[in-house]
């Protein structure tokens, strides 16, 4: 179970970011070229929204039924002295945990505004931030 939990989570991330990075970029192009927001753009961004929750759910059931989770029990504070401890069981949570929460604000400021060049600007802004977040914490030494 475990190991089927992290391929799917491995490539399910890879995923989501195509995904958030074809909505930053159709915002981005739409903001230059001064385009309505239509309901191609609302699927766009709200796909990039419930991809990245479910990346959030599968990522969280795999965190409490991975072998790295049972060092919380026997190195306790200790985890933080140890660097790859230290990564999947802190930063890589919470740093996701983080870029999950801007680009659900993004979609909920993008929600309450009626013009189209501000909800652009709100999906590129937030979601480009959750992206860079995302980014940051992916084990690259696990995929180079």
């Amino acid at each position: 179970m475990y190991n089927i939990l992290k391929t799917v989570h491995s490539y399910w991330a890879f995923f989501v970011l195509t995904i958030l990075f074809i909505a930053i970029l159709n915002s981005l192009i739409r903001i230059i070229s001064k385009k309505s927001f239509n309901s191609t753009d609302l699927r766009i961004s709200l796909f990039g929204l419930i991809f990245s929750h479910i990346q959030l759910l599968i990522g969280l059931i795999l965190y409490f039924i991975s072998p790295w989770f049972d060092q919380w029990s026997s190195l306790g504070m200790g985890i933080m002295k140890n660097n790859e401890s230290r990564l999947y069981l802190v930063e890589h949570p919470i740093t996701n945990i983080f870029a999950i929460f801007f680009i659900t604000i993004g979609w909920s400021l993008n929600k309450k505004q009626s013009e189209s060049s501000k909800k652009f600007l709100r999906i590129s802004l937030f979601y480009g931030f959750g992206y860079i977040l995302l980014l940051s914490r992916i084990p690259w030494s696990k995929w180079l």
